[in-house]
Formats: structure tokens, C-alpha cells, sequence
């Protein structure tokens, strides 16, 4: 393989270093003796000169070997003086004294005081035009995509690094097929989709499904974000998308992955200024890239995004992304796959619970449990613990869920009265209240950036569907603090508007959504537009029903919540002398567990 060197800077210094060396070293070998002005006269009237150079600032000479001296016969010490005295070609006449003139000789000073600086003013240019081309490319690469490719010994991830996701691997085998053998799908006809497109919410491996795809089946792998294609110079992105393409066909069978496909593919004419956006003419490339070339030559183009609603409708017909695969959250099951997978990578003790751990993390995507599992493992060397035990699991969940733990921040004993009634308002309304989740954990210390307590509630089981009545005890236990304030207190504290936040926003769905007002009737009166996998502040469409039915809205929202509130007072009214006791223990303990609970509620 042929070497290429360049220049550096570097060579420069070392260059110059090892001159001044040289010269050093020449200078000490070949030492000339300076002396005074004054010197050089007395040994010229003592006629100890034997031959000196006159030049115009300078004397320098040889003077006459003393007998049996070191120099040895005709070597006298060479010596040089600055030249002071202008007439002194008499006095060495007199003394018999052979004298010559000379012309200094400035070249190489000269040169040196120029070529030295030019060569140290352009190293250090091209080391600052190396590195900035370093971090962006030159004019003629503008065009080029931007794409990083991984081969397959570059690519160390496939099947066994996905859990969770068990259909969509499903979905993906027969694209790893089909780049292992096409023939097997040509021979008779059948064609493998042009696109595939992952759709899920962040988080859940749509990235590492993609690279695992392009691991099983042992191709090049394309990797970019679709904001790359796109650049203030017009035209650039369109460029970039061709020269994707052409450089794809080249390595075929590959597979082209773009991820966040909604920062190019976005919904033509919408939001855009002008008929000339950038964006846009990067879409219709992609489009017609996407139609022009040929499946069976082995190149499958995979995409991601979280807002399909807002592709564009042409990217998405058959022949282009004509196959969309659901990546969705996991299950309890695909929970407790995905913690064994990132488990792999920690010691841990034999007795942490998999299962258990994976019932309390309902929701949670891939992205979450493994910074789950982290944080696990980062609170198990704090403690000093060689091993990551159960403990920090279920710490790390609670620190997850709602936040850093402050044992630090003061809180008046009124305040921590206050909380500790308010949480267990919530906790004694769980229990009494069929069909509402189980209590894990009651706890008064401060956590995250405003939470002062937190009652824990955990599913048995990942539930889709939910009964009425299920829905009206979800908001009577949301309102079950505030109720208990009333109780004890005679008063309320501001303590619960999240609560009511997340019990006004249920029973808006109860009735615009999901049609279990009786007043409102079987009718879907929510106007909101927005993705299926995110819950995105703001996109609001305008309502489409008239005033009299939006104040019937109010009014039914507004009586919901008001009969769930008087049926959690009456529940905890009966029950006031247990709240107080359940208070009195969780102000002495300051965090109670599910379990202690209930054996103290079946007690009493």
C-alpha cells in the first residue's frame, strides 16, 4: 500500500531545533576566544599577533603559539574584538603585522532572518486549514452525503442485543432473507418492499432493530439523520441524496438507514415560505431516487420516526416505504427481556427479582431500563458494594419515576404534617377502592424539584383497557389527599394541584373521548390532533361543536370530579382514626412500604 506524507508543522520545529544543535555544537568545537578592545592593542605592541581579518565591525586574528604551549608550534589561539579604533592599519604597519581586509558576509543571516519566518508562517497555516478541513469539508465535497458506513466487522450488534421487540424481529427476518439469498424471492416473482419504515415512540431500539438488521445479514450499513440533508445552499440536499444512492449501488446489497425522517420527509407545503424550500426539493429527490432504482439489485432503504402523521403522503404509498413496522413500548414480558440484556453488562446479586423490577417499570421503553439498570450500578458503588443488589434497583426506579432524593431540604413540622396526611389520603383511598392499583410505597421525603411525598402504586399487570368505574376510583384516589387535608385540617393546601391536574385531565377524556357521559352521550368531542406515540403541548385543532355543548362539557367534567370527591371523603371520614394513625407512623418513619400497610390496615 502506497504512503502518502504530509507536512507538518512539527517537522518544521524539529527542523530548526536540530540547526540550532548543529550550530551549538560547531561553535563549542571551533571556540574563537573574544577579548577586549584594549587587550588586543597591548598584544599588538608585545607583537603576540601573528595575522588578524579586518572587517567593518570586527577584528578577528591568530595570535603567535607560545613555546611549548598547548596549541603547539604555529597554532595560536584564534581570538576576535570589536573593532573600535578606524586607523589602526599604522599601528599594525609598525608592528610588522600581516593584516588584510574582508567584506562580511551576511547571506545566510539574511536568508535565514526570511526563509525561517515564511516557513514557520505557512506550516502554521496549513495546520489550521488541515484542521478546520478536518471538522467541515472543502467546496468540491459539499455535495457528497454525509452518511457513516459500517461494515460488517464494523457492526457488532444483531439479534440477540434486541428483546422487547419480538414482532418487529418477526418483521424484519424476511428483509435479512432476502439480502442473504434474493434469489430465493426472484426466482418466482416476488419483490421485497423498496422501504421499510420503523415507527414507535423514542426510545424503543428502532435504531439498534435497523443496525441489528444490517448485522444478521452481514451488509454495509448506511447510517444518517434527515436533518443532514438538509443546508442553506439550495440544491446541496438533493445533491447529497444522489450521491447516497449512486454510492449504495456500489456497495449493494446494503441497507440505507435515515433516522428521524420527519426532519426531511415532512408534509409538502406545510409551514414552508416559498415553492422553492430546500427541504422540499430534498424530498423530491429522495422520492425520485426512491422510485428510479432497482430492488433486485439488493439496496433496502430503512427510515425512522416518531411523528408519522406528519410525513408526507407520497412517501408513503407502495413503492416507496410500502412497508411500516410498529415498534412499540414493551410489555411486562419485553420489559424483563430488555433488563436481562443490559443486566449482561453489571455484576449483579442473585437475588435481584427480574420479574419484580419489570412489574414496576410500566411504560418504560428500552432507552429508560437501561439508564434504570445504570443507575442501579451507579448506586451500588456509591454504597460501596461490589455487586448491584435489589435495593438499588428498586431505589433507581423511585429516582427514575420521581426524582433525586433530597433528605436535606428543611420542611417545617406543619408541612411535614400536612404531606404526610395528604400521602396517606392517597394511599388509604387505593386501598378501599376496588379495582385500584396496589401501594407499593408511602413516603414524606422531598424528591425531584417539587414532589415533598409520593404514594408509589404499581400494576399486578400491564393493562389496555379500562372500565368506568376504573377511571372514576383512578380520580377519587387522585383526590383522596385533598380530601384528607379537608378531613384533619378543616382546610386545603396547594399541595395537590397535580393531582387535580391528572383527575381533570381523565375525566376530560371520559367524556370527549371516550363516551361515558350520559349527557354527552356516545359522542367523540375532542378536536386534539396529535401524535399517537407523544403527547405534545400545544397541538390543539379548533373545536367543532357549538357553546351549549362545550358548557355541557364544563358541567359534566366539573360533576365528575365533584361526586368522586364526596365519595372519597365519606370513604376516609369513616376511616379518620386510622388516617391519623397511618400519619402518626409515617411521620415517625417517614417512608412506609406497601406491605407494612395493608398488615396494619387488616389490624386495625
Amino acid at each position: 500500500m502506497e504512503k502518502h506524507h504530509q507536512f507538518s508543522l512539527w517537522y518544521v520545529l524539529l527542523g530548526v531545533w536540530a540547526v540550532l544543535i548543529i550550530q551549538n555544537i560547531l561553535f563549542h568545537f571551533f571556540s574563537i576566544e573574544t577579548i577586549p578592545y584594549s587587550k588586543f592593542l597591548d598584544l599588538v605592541h608585545e607583537g603576540k599577533i601573528a595575522e588578524v581579518a579586518i572587517s567593518q565591525n570586527q577584528i578577528q586574528g591568530r595570535m603567535i603559539a607560545e613555546k611549548g604551549g598547548p596549541d603547539g608550534p604555529g597554532k595560536g589561539k584564534q581570538f576576535r574584538t570589536v573593532r573600535v579604533d578606524p586607523e589602526i592599519s599604522q599601528l599594525l604597519a609598525q608592528n610588522n603585522i600581516t593584516f588584510k581586509g574582508e567584506i562580511e558576509s551576511t547571506f545566510f543571516r539574511d536568508l535565514l532572518s526570511w526563509v525561517v519566518p515564511i516557513f514557520v508562517f505557512v506550516g502554521v497555516w496549513l495546520f489550521i486549514m488541515r484542521r478546520m478541513m478536518g471538522q467541515q469539508p472543502g467546496f468540491m465535497s459539499l455535495g457528497k452525503n454525509k452518511a457513516k458506513i459500517y461494515m460488517h466487522e464494523d457492526l457488532n450488534v444483531t439479534f440477540d442485543d434486541v428483546a422487547g421487540v419480538d414482532e418487529s424481529k418477526t418483521e424484519m427476518m424476511e428483509v435479512i432473507e432476502y439480502l442473504k439469498n434474493p434469489f430465493k424471492f426472484t426466482k418466482i416473482g416476488g419483490m421485497i418492499p423498496r422501504g421499510i419504515l420503523l415507527v414507535g415512540p423514542p426510545g424503543t431500539g428502532k435504531t439498534m432493530l435497523a443496525k441489528a438488521a444490517a448485522g444478521e445479514s452481514g451488509v454495509p450499513f448506511f447510517s444518517l439523520s434527515g436533518s443532514e440533508f438538509v443546508e442553506m445552499f439550495v440544491g446541496l440536499g438533493a445533491a447529497r441524496v444522489r450521491d447516497l444512492f449512486d454510492q449504495a449501488k456500489q456497495k449493494a446489497p446494503c441497507i440505507i438507514f435515515i433516522d428521524e425522517l420527519d426532519a426531511l420527509g415532512k408534509a409538502r407545503g406545510f409551514g414552508n415560505m416559498g415553492g422553492h424550500d430546500e427541504r422540499e426539493q430534498t424530498l423530491n429527490q429522495l422520492l425520485v431516487e426512491m422510485d428510479g432504482f432497482d430492488p433486485q439489485i439488493g439496496v433496502i432503504l430503512m427510515a425512522a420516526t416518531n411523528r408519522p402523521e406528519i410525513l408526507d403522503p407520497a412517501l408513503l404509498r407502495p413503492g416507496r416505504f410500502d412497508r411500516q413496522i410498529l415498534v412499540d413500548r414493551p410489555d411486562k414480558t419485553g420489559r424483563e427481556a430488555i433488563l436481562k440484556v443490559h443486566l449482561k453488562k453489571v455484576q449483579y446479586d442473585s437475588s435481584v427479582d427480574v420479574e419484580k423490577v419489570a412489574s414496576m417499570t410500566p411504560g418504560m421503553v428500552g432507552a429508560d431500563l437501561a439508564n434504570l439498570v445504570n443507575e442501579a450500578a451507579l448506586l451500588a458503588v456509591r454504597r460501596n458494594k461490589e455487586k448491584v443488589f435489589m435495593a438499588e434497583f428498586e431505589e433507581a426506579v423511585e429516582r427514575v419515576v420521581a426524582g433525586l432524593e433530597k433528605k436535606n431540604r428543611l420542611i417545617n413540622p406543619k408541612e411535614r404534617e400536612i404531606v404526610a396526611y395528604h400521602e396517606m389520603g392517597h394511599a388509604l383511598a387505593s386501598f378501599f377502592l376496588p379495582g385500584s392499583d396496589p401501594v407499593r410505597k408511602i413516603t414524606i421525603i422531598p424528591r425531584g424539584i417539587a414532589a415533598l411525598g409520593y404514594t408509589m402504586q404499581v400494576p399486578t399487570e400491564d393493562r389496555f383497557l379500562m372500565k368506568k368505574t376504573e377511571l372514576l376510583n383512578r380520580i377519587a384516589t387522585l383526590l383522596g389527599g385533598r380530601a384528607a387535608e379537608a378531613i384533619i385540617f378543616e382546610d386545603i393546601s396547594t399541595g395537590a394541584h397535580n393531582d387535580l391536574a391528572k383527575a381533570t385531565d381523565i375525566a376530560k377524556s371520559m367524556v370527549k373521548e371516550y363516551g361515558m357521559s350520559e349527557k354527552a352521550g356516545q359522542v367523540y368531542l375532542s378536536p386534539e390532533k396529535h401524535s399517537p406515540f407523544l403527547n405534545i403541548p400545544g397541538m390543539t385543532g379548533t373545536a367543532d361543536y357549538s357553546e351549549f355543548t362545550a358548557e355541557m362539557i364544563d358541567a359534566e367534567i366539573r360533576d365528575i370530579i365533584s361526586k368522586q370527591y364526596e365519595t372519597v371523603v365519606d370513604i376516609l371520614s369513616g376511616k379518620k382514626d386510622l388516617l391519623k394513625k397511618c400519619a402518626d407512623l409515617l411521620l415517625e418513619k417517614e417512608t412506609i412500604d406497601g406491605d407494612e400497610l395493608r398488615k396494619i390496615i387488616e389490624a386495625f
